[in-house]
């Protein structure tokens, strides 16, 4: 830990050096980081994003949560994990430590990412270096967003070109496991008419865990044109290239808990525990306006992803038989993907008299390519899968050869046991239709559906067989929005969304699954948003998700089950300026629910729904200068596995921040994770693999805008 808080503070030296204000010239004016007020009023400010019509928040008939790039900067963000630790109602889950994973409302996800309202679903973790503002939408809404967001969606918002604007902003950090990050933001004006911008960036990873290593980078370059008055064009390029080592956690016990003698160990290898993405992706975004009350816009996005993940994890653990022994088992797994994404919708404000619309018509084509592969290991003393090694600090095993727990030499093979090879075509045709209806100056009425044609091909190689299904789904929603003041709105809403059987991966129709209906999940919620003050606002809702899923009879093969299960819960948020010195971001929610099978409800709680948890972030402005932060993030215990035979204990964790700014474009700024170094297992993935959490870590940051 020394030789890491030397090396940051010996960065941190450089940095200061590098950009003192006696290094570089102070631009004539501009803030370097705003007062963080509720810059995001409106969803839609003349971009493509989450909701498309121009609604204020406290006008949207659902659960919503909106991270602005301030927000994101102060509290030290760097992961998408990161923000979900701090927005009531989702958690995160392990997601095999190669992907963003996410449990909206008791729902696990890892396709339900949106990036400016264009579908993000390949697995990988999304950098923030690029974004506005980050939209965490709750609740199944097909009618927007299509199949999945069974417990809501993620929506990531790009910065754009800005046009008669000039600046440069500069950020580099350094954490005290050595990580070391930086990453730029500037816009050119090219004209009166047009704007370019580029952001770029580059992470170089590490933590508190034994080969943990990697390197990111992304670059994208974006350019504005506005073609005519009322017409502007968006055009982006983003290049990403990421690898890092892949940590699937620690085995449980035989009292369920994780094992906390093993937190220092990696059930891993040091060589084949590897993740690696390259993507290109494409936006273009065209927005017209037709008349001051009639406006269209198409986005176009197209991404070509190329993965590969190889990893070793626990997969067998006796702690009364073996204690000293764990089984591994593992598997290489590589996927390429093509999406082509076209949209587009008119909003129509039409002038009725007393009672005023707006109409959202438009629709969208996806067509996907998806072809993944995956072997698993293939040990030469077991021929299988599976082996099993003497627990010690580091396992005997590099690069596919080691020592067993018997002492005997081993070796993997993956090129000899082909798990699966599917490629697979997906061709979706969509059409929606939403009506906002202002019936008074304090009722409004919203209502809309969807209609989606999801049309999968797959073929199996191993099997030398080939499957397709098509669905056919209409999904409404509703909503009314009563403001008995301006500042006040009391909502009802009902959605529902649909998930195919080909999963969210699209893989899986092998079996019967090319024989069932979609799952069907429906949101029923209520809730109160409340302006307490211009820049602060309380939010809460209730709310119950029902998912049916039909199932094979077990008596006869011919018939369905329909098996319903739901999860309920409460939401709370507090977030805003409450007075010019003090802004505070606090968010709670309550969750319950029950597996329900064939006979009925089982008495089991769905795995990582924890009951209740709580998130609070405190800044206040001591001087001009001198800025000091606090919060706390709490989870409450919750099952690992659906067998409710493991969990994960409760924790609470305590954060800080200080921030000083030099000038009023220097910035520099302390965050510090973990203060009371409490040992703690975030999320898990199954039963034997556990995220053990960072322990007491500072990171320093400083920013500059030229």
């Amino acid at each position: 830990m020394t030789r890491s808080l030397s090396a940051l503070f010996a960065a941190a030296s450089l940095l200061l050096a590098v950009l003192s204000p006696h290094a570089v010239a102070q631009p004539a004016n501009g803030n370097l980081i705003e007062e963080i007020v509720v810059h995001s009023r409106y969803l839609f400010n003349d971009q493509v994003n989450a909701l498309r019509t121009p609604t204020p928040i406290i006008d949207v008939p659902q659960s919503l949560s909106i991270v602005s790039a301030e927000q994101i900067a102060q509290q030290g963000f760097t992961t998408i994990g990161d923000i979900i630790n701090y927005t009531p109602g989702v958690n995160n889950s392990q997601g095999e430590g190669h992907r963003d994973s996410i449990v909206f409302r008791g729902v696990r996800s890892t396709a339900d990412f949106f990036i400016d309202g264009a579908r993000d679903d390949v697995q990988y973790y999304r950098p923030l270096y690029n974004l506005e503002q980050v939209e965490i939408l709750r609740g199944p809404n097909a009618l927007l967003f299509g199949r999945g967001g069974t417990g809501g969606i993620l929506n990531r918002v790009t910065k754009k070109g800005v046009l008669g604007e000039r600046f440069t902003n500069f950020q580099a950090g350094a954490n005290s496991f050595g990580e070391v990050s930086v990453q730029v933001d500037s816009n050119f004006d090219t004209g009166d008419t047009s704007a370019f911008r580029i952001n770029a960036f580059y992470e170089n990873l590490s933590n508190h865990r034994d080969f943990f290593d990697g390197d990111r980078v992304g670059i994208n370059p974006t350019a504005k044109l506005e073609l005519r008055p009322g017409t502007t064009l968006d055009l982006s390029y983003e290049y990403l290239d990421h690898q890092r080592f892949i940590d699937r956690g620690i085995p449980t016990g035989a009292d369920g808990r994780p094992v906390e003698a093993f937190q220092e160990i990696v059930f891993g290898d040091p060589d084949l525990n590897n993740n690696e993405l390259k993507a290109h992706l494409f936006r273009a975004a065209l927005q017209h306006e037709f008349y001051e009350n009639l406006k269209g816009n198409f986005s176009a996005f197209y991404g070509d992803y190329d993965k590969l993940y190889e990893n070793f994890y626990v997969s067998t653990y006796d702690q009364l038989a073996t204690p000293l022994e764990a089984t591994l088992d593992g598997y290489i797994d590589t996927t390429q993907r093509d999406n082509l994404i076209l949209s587009g919708n008119i909003i129509w404000q039409p002038e009725t008299g007393a009672i005023n619309h707006t109409i959202i018509a438009g629709g969208e084509i996806i067509d996907t390519a998806s072809n993944q592969d995956r072997f698993n290991a293939f040990w030469n003393t077991t021929a299988d899968d599976n082996e099993t090694f003497a627990i010690t600090r580091p396992l005997a095993l590099s690069g596919g050869v080691g020592t067993n727990a018997s002492g005997l030499a081993t070796s993997n093979s993956y090129t000899t046991d082909l798990n699966d090879d599917t490629r697979v075509g997906i061709d979706v045709r969509s059409l929606y239709v939403q009506d906002e209806i202002a019936i008074s100056e304090k009722l409004d009425f919203i209502v809309g559906a969807r209609y989606d044609s999801f049309d999968i091909k797959v073929f199996n190689v191993v099997a030398n067989e080939s499957r397709n299904r098509k669905d056919d789904k209409v999904t409404p929603r509703g909503g009314l929005v009563f403001k008995p003041m301006e500042n006040i709105s009391l909502y009802a809403s009902y959605s529902e969304s649909f998930l195919p059987r080909s999963g969210e991966q699209f893989a899986n129709i092998n079996g019967n699954n090319n024989q069932l209906d979609p799952n069907t999940f429906t949101n029923l919620e209520g809730g109160i948003k409340w302006d307490l003050r211009p820049g602060l606002s309380l939010t809460a809702a209730v709310f119950e998700i029902e998912q049916s899923s039909p199932q094979i009879a077990d008596n006869n093969p011919e018939t369905l089950d329909v098996i319903d299960s739901e999860i309920t819960g409460f939401e709370a948020q507090l977030q805003g300026q409450v007075t010019e010195s003090w802004y505070i971001a606090a968010g709670y929610s309550q969750l319950e629910g029950e597996q329900v099978n064939r006979s009925g409800p089982t008495g089991l709680q769905p795995r990582e729904l924890p009951e209740q948890m709580l998130s609070l972030w405190n800044t206040y402005q001591v001087s001009h200068s001198l800025g000091l932060g606090l919060g706390l993030t709490h989870q409450d215990d919750s099952f690992i596995n659906n067998s409710n035979t493991a969990f994960l204990p409760s924790y609470t964790r305590i954060d800080a921040a200080a921030f000083y700014d030099i000038s009023p474009d220097f910035r520099v700024q302390v965050n510090i994770e973990n203060m009371t170094d409490e040992l703690y297992f975030p999320n898990s993935h199954s039963t034997h693999q556990t995220t053990v959490g960072r322990p007491l870590n500072a990171r320093l940051t400083v920013s500059r805008r030229f």
